[in-house]
């Protein structure tokens, strides 16, 4: 169906927002029909069909506070209505409109919107409809984003959908993580989504910078502002001008610089040292902390105002462990990138690497992933990568022995790895040394060490 010739309903109780879509569509569409009250819309839809209901995340009443678009796009498919349903929300309701994905919206749009690509998820909802003859969201297998962030988990599908819906805007992204997991693929991500795609990516690891260094690096400096000032210098938010910024590990920056930080967001202007002539600045901001979110919330760590305002929408990286089929997507991925880096032929894995690899609990996140790909692809001498090539770094294991419950501690790990492969074999020793990278003897020392 064209969208000359679609009828569309809009629900949403805010009068300027129907005002403007009325405005928008009235000349794209056959017709448009506005209602602030969602209670209306079993009247509306017994009266007549509608191709596309926009309908509002949330409004003015007591139903389920939060969640009164999903209450209402419920009500929509029980009237057996075939409408495909685009979600209207605002920045910090995009995890909300993720789920009403899952419970029948075709998609959603984040307030504000640019005009041009509201018709155009208009007009991609109508292809998709008449394609699928129904109002469900046919679902994207795509598993790649650029050319690093990968995945099929339903969790990296989720946060692939909300890089392309916030990518084409404004909003300021704080991206969340144990240190490994992609955070800065997802920075460049979000920018090569956005409408700067065109313009600089600026990454600073601010957690780096010392108190001497922040303002020169961020800032800039005047020739002469300290000793080493022999030259003018624009800081990293002036060469970010028109582009996105990326400030890594946001959690670690004290609460001196953290103050100058939001002086810079709130005036949109930087003052090199040295200068009293403020700059302005157009940038994105992402920012991205190991830290979970209750620890920026302690005020003695982290201001409450800049985490506001760096902090309009969070995407949280999961761990590796818990990405669950994606450990071997990405294991491929860094086994084929490698094979050709170090021109060795194709190394496919064996059943003993595959099992050593989706039992292993990835303390170093997909850096690790990586690099233990890297080691066994150079270190391979057979036509197969086997258990006994994936050699896991103790590094992660002794980083990881103080943050993880006990039963995440290499002791057990260990002792729990060995369970299963002489389960999965029965019993046989032999099998389960030879799965496990070691030799009979090896494994004996190991069975008494445990108790087994």
């Amino acid at each position: 169906m064209t969208l000359k010739n679609a009828s569309i309903l809009v629900i949403d109780d805010d009068t300027d927002v129907l005002t403007a879509v009325r405005l928008l569509l009235k000349t794209e569409v056959k017709d448009v029909v506005t209602e602030k009250n969602p209670q209306m819309l079993q009247t509306l839809l017994s009266a007549r069909k509608f191709d596309v209901i926009l309908l509002d995340m949330n409004f003015t009443s007591s139903i389920n506070t939060g969640n009164e678009g999903l209450f209402w796009l419920r009500k929509i498919k029980e009237l057996k209505s075939d409408a495909a349903v685009i979600m209207i929300t605002a920045y910090g309701d995009v995890d909300l409109a993720v789920r009403s994905l899952k419970d029948g919206a075709a998609d959603f749009v984040v307030k504000p919107w640019h005009n041009d690509r509201l018709i155009g998820t208009i007009k991609e909802v109508l292809k998709k409809r008449e394609g699928s003859g129904s109002s469900e969201r046919t679902t994207d297998n795509t598993t790649i984003i650029g050319n690093e962030l990968l995945g099929e988990s339903e969790t990296m599908q989720a946060i692939f959908y909300k890089i392309e819906k916030l990518g084409p805007t404004d909003a300021n992204i704080l991206v969340l993580g144990e240190n490994g997991t992609g955070k800065d693929l997802i920075a460049k991500a979000i920018h090569q989504h956005s409408l700067r795609a065109d313009k600089p990516f600026v990454k600073v690891d601010v957690g780096a910078l010392t108190d001497s260094l922040f303002e020169s690096e961020l800032f800039g400096h005047k020739k002469g502002a300290f000793t080493d000032a022999r030259e003018d210098r624009a800081g990293r938010f002036e060469s970010a001008n028109g582009g996105t910024i990326f400030l890594d590990e946001i959690g670690n920056i004290s609460l001196q610089q953290q103050a100058k930080l939001l002086s810079v967001l709130q005036n949109r202007t930087v003052t090199r040292l040295g200068s009293n002539t403020p700059v302005p600045v157009d940038v994105r901001l992402v920012c991205a902390t190991n830290l979970p979110i209750a620890e920026l919330a302690n005020e003695t760590r982290f201001r409450k105002d800049l985490i506001y305002r760096i902090n309009t929408v969070e995407i949280i990286m999961p761990p590796l462990r818990k990405r669950g089929k994606d450990i071997m997507l990405l294991a491929k991925h860094f086994n084929n990138m490698y094979c050709r880096k170090y021109m060795k032929p194709q190394l496919p894995f064996d059943a003993s690497a595959i099992d050593k690899l989706m039992t292993y609990p990835f303390p170093g996140n997909v850096r690790e992933l990586q690099y233990t790909i890297e080691r066994a692809v150079i270190m391979a001498e057979g036509e197969e990568l086997t258990a006994a090539d994936l050699l896991f770094s103790p590094i992660e294991f002794a980083t990881a022995a103080n943050d993880e419950p006990d039963e995440m501690k290499l002791s057990n790990i260990e002792k729990n790895t060995i369970l299963k492969v002489i389960e999965k074999h029965n019993g046989n020793i032999t099998r389960a040394a030879r799965e496990l990278g070691l030799t009979r003897t090896a494994l004996y020392r190991r069975l008494s060490k445990y108790d087994i």
